[in-house]
């Protein structure tokens, strides 16, 4: 995720990064740019086509579908940010789990039990095998190189990791309550935190498999090139040769705020406007370690 300054102006006017809409963009502005050109001087110069030609009556067509094509793309890119805050607030809720879970394990367990390592390593483990997950990457396995080896082993490659190592820390806390070292009412204190991981993560695959309706999605691309195809047509007359930059201008507008919506409604990858995963589970680790 890029971090920035929102207050500032005139550095984002002059900064271009990775995912900036111009550079992608750049051979289909160019592309726009020719076609609007050579519609411009075939109706001018090459077909001497009139001010009072029909084909000015498109104009009155490009008026009516703007409005038609921008309320699309607002709600477009509304759909698009509420994915993408819901994310956020998924996220932020697994740090807080995280945290209050790690707190009343610290208060819990003797200062010494061996369960102390077993949190300290499972509950930042859990985070950093959900990001992967979400970006359908294989768990780094650095995080389980402290576990005892037949803890290792009973991680499952094949099967859901992060349901796995959720029904570990279960495991471990009846564990716990078997040996006496906590109580059936310490039990149901530790078991809300237990509860959320599998929530969230479960929130989080929602997010993340159940995309924008193709449909939708094919239908507002479509939209958009049509109505840039027709837009030289009935404004040449008008605006002249002048057609050309502000016919690209609408096409860069239009098509960066399809992009931009594309890009954020998918917020568990790891382009530059998604979600700082790596950050948030380095965050969780270094709390846990502070806390157990």
């Amino acid at each position: 995720m890029i971090s920035h300054n929102p207050k500032e102006w005139i550095s984002f006017l002059f900064r271009f990064h990775r995912s900036d809409t111009v550079r992608r963009l750049f051979f289909p502005i160019i592309a726009i740019s020719v076609y609007a050109a050579l519609i411009a001087w075939l109706e001018m110069e090459v077909w001497r086509l009139n001010e009072n030609s029909q084909v000015r009556n498109v104009t009155v067509l490009h008026t009516l579908l703007g409005f038609v094509i921008s309320f699309l793309l607002v709600f477009r890119t509304n759909t698009a940010y509420e994915r993408w805050w819901e994310g956020r607030k998924q996220w932020g809720a697994l740090v807080n789990t995280s945290r209050n879970l790690a707190m009343k394990l610290s208060a819990l367990l003797p200062a010494e039990h061996a369960a102390r390592a077993f949190f300290r390593q499972m509950i930042p483990a859990y985070a950093e095998t959900l990001k992967n997950h979400l970006r359908s990457e294989q768990t780094r396995i650095a995080l389980f190189d402290k576990l005892p080896p037949d803890m290792q082993q009973r991680l499952d490659s094949e099967k859901h990791r992060p349901n796995q190592i959720a029904l570990m820390m279960y495991q471990q806390t009846h564990a716990l309550q078997k040996e006496g070292i906590i109580t059936g009412e310490h039990l149901l204190f530790l078991n809300a935190e237990l509860l959320s991981f599998t929530d969230i993560c479960g929130a989080c695959e929602r997010i993340r498999n159940t995309p924008i309706p193709y449909s939708y999605s094919a239908f507002i691309k479509k939209f958009i090139f049509f109505y840039i195809m027709t837009l030289p047509f009935g404004f040449v007359f008008t605006l002249g040769y002048y057609v050309i930059p502000i016919v690209t201008f609408i096409f860069y507008v239009l098509a960066s705020l399809e992009i931009i919506a594309e890009e954020i409604e998918e917020p568990f990858g790891s382009d530059e406007n998604d979600l700082p995963l790596t950050k948030m589970t380095h965050d969780i680790q270094a709390h846990i370690h502070e806390l157990i």
